[in-house]
Order: structure tokens, then C-alpha cells, then sequence
């Protein structure tokens, strides 16, 4: 596979396609049987990307949608902060390589790539990044998007239906892009820092401005995660599991209204539930 992006125009020449899932055999011990059976696992790949001929990192990836994958991670870490900066971009699947350059007026500092930096938000003296390029890139959530907890329930189970790879394999992660009325994409990955780079890489190819956007996601609620979410734009993130207290920190500051443990007919919600119809109306996360 590799991809030309001259300016916003994408040309994909599928050259080289790869596997999703690889075959093999397993023997599995169930309830005192011993059985040799066949099974699939995720595909692990790596691909090495350089930013204006300099290696930028090498991201651990399920092979699918790389070109969305390598769009949203660069624009998540602040070196893209529009798709019309990036004047080139090619993606050899073969080699495992990405080449993309960008404008000389992006300012991309090697040095403070992945740098651990903690400040404080609003005068109150805590913590609310871990790294110096989300400090300087992450807006508060501004979209008023509002769903109703029946959506909740529904837009979850869509993103489920849709992963059928993590079917498969069981062990990718799931993110889906949705509004209030519907499920729109769902990307998988191994990573789940991937399948949100993913979405976000979507959204900038397609040119299409977020709004009423929604995050269903498969994982647990994490500091990174909500970083991700805020960086695509989307008001409200649903999850599976449970969010950690710079997860909850962060949804608080950014604007976030952060749903977890979205399982069958219950859910939490941490923050701003005035997003929620039918819970009170609040600006601190519920308690309890």
C-alpha cells in the first residue's frame, strides 16, 4: 500500500495489502479437555514515521487505515494543527515506514516530544497534563451536544456490533465516532490510543467540522484518552469501564462529559451531566 497526500488531495494505490489477523494453532484446556484447535490473533505492526526526513516514532498498530492513523497521531500531537499544513505525505506498508512534510512555519520541537510536564488549571494549584505538547495543543470542549441515556445504551451496543475483529481475536480496542442518533465509524486497534488517532484522522481527511460528536469507546477511561477525545472535539465519551481521577480531572476541565461502566441497563457519569437528559443538573462530577 502506499499513499501520496499532495496538500488535500489523497491518492491510495493498494500495492501491498496486509492481514488484520493471523491464523495458527492453539490447544486450549476447557473444563478438564484438552482440544488442538485453530485460532486467529491480532496482528502486530510497526510502522516508523519521519516528519520532514527526521524519525519522528514508531507506532505499534493493527495494519488498517494507516493513513488515518499517522494523520490523527501527528494532529494529537500538536505537529499538525491543520490538514492543509501537510504538503506530503507517503506510506510504504512494505517497508513500514511513513514520510510526511510538513510547512517550515510548523514548529515541531523534538525535545519536548513526550516530555513529562505538570501545571495547574484554573489557579487551583493540581496537575492537569502529563506532557508539554497536550499542555500547549488542548482547548476546552465547547460542542453542547446532549443525548438521552436509551442513546447511551443504543450507541454502545452499535460499537460493539461493529468490532468484529475484537470478535475475532478479542484483543483490539474499540472507538466509534457517533452522534446523538447514530453510530458513524468505528475504528479497531491493538493500541487504544490508535483507534482514537484513527477517528481523529478521519475527520481531518474528510475535511468535515465535529459537531453533536460523540466517542463510544471499548477501554477504560484514561488521562490520555480524554486528552484524545478533547483534541477531536466530541462533548461526550462513553465507556466500557472505569475512568481514573486525572481521567475525571481532566473531563472536568476540558469540558467533557465522561460516561463509564455502560454496561446492559446501568452507567456513571463523572462530569458535567447537564450533557444527560433525566440526571441532575451539575458542575462537578457525581459522587458516590
Amino acid at each position: 500500500m502506499r499513499v501520496t497526500l499532495l496538500t488535500r488531495n489523497l491518492e491510495m494505490d493498494d500495492l501491498h495489502s496486509l492481514p488484520s489477523v493471523r491464523p495458527l494453532s492453539v490447544i486450549s484446556y476447557r473444563q478438564g479437555t484438552v482440544v488442538e484447535r485453530q485460532d486467529v490473533v491480532a496482528t502486530e505492526y510497526a510502522l516508523t514515521i519521519f516528519v520532514n526526513d527526521k524519525e519522528m516514532t514508531t507506532v505499534v498498530c493493527t495494519p488498517e487505515h494507516l493513513n488515518e492513523l499517522v494523520i490523527g497521531f501527528l494532529a494529537s500531537e500538536g505537529i499538525l494543527r491543520n490538514i492543509t499544513q501537510l504538503t506530503d505525505f507517503s506510506l510504504s506498508t512494505i517497508q513500514g515506514i511513513a514520510r510526511i512534510s510538513i510547512q517550515s512555519k510548523i514548529n515541531f520541537n523534538q525535545a519536548f516530544y513526550n516530555k513529562r510536564f505538570l501545571g495547574s488549571c484554573c489557579g487551583k494549584s493540581r496537575p492537569s497534563f502529563y506532557y508539554y505538547n497536550d499542555a500547549q495543543t488542548t482547548m476546552a470542549v465547547t460542542d453542547k451536544v446532549r443525548m438521552c441515556p436509551a442513546e447511551i445504551f443504543v450507541r454502545m451496543e452499535e460499537m460493539e456490533r461493529s468490532a468484529s475483529l475484537f470478535a475475532q481475536t478479542g484483543g483490539v480496542h474499540v472507538a466509534a465516532l457517533c452522534t446523538p442518533s447514530e453510530m458513524q465509524i468505528a475504528r479497531t486497534d491493538i493500541g487504544r490510543h490508535n483507534a482514537l488517532d484513527k477517528l481523529y484522522g478521519y475527520t481531518l481527511l474528510n475535511g468535515d467540522p465535529v459537531h453533536d460528536a460523540i466517542i463510544a469507546f471499548s477501554g477504560r477511561l484514561s488521562s490520555e484518552v480524554i486528552v484524545k477525545v478533547a483534541k477531536i472535539g466530541a462533548g461526550i465519551v462513553l465507556a466500557k469501564s472505569a475512568p481514573t481521577s486525572m481521567a475525571i480531572q481532566l473531563a472536568q476541565e476540558l469540558n467533557i462529559t465522561a460516561v463509564g461502566f455502560v454496561r446492559e441497563d446501568t452507567f456513571n457519569v463523572y462530569t458535567h451531566p447537564w450533557r444527560i437528559s433525566k440526571l441532575p443538573n451539575s458542575d462537578g462530577p457525581i459522587q458516590g
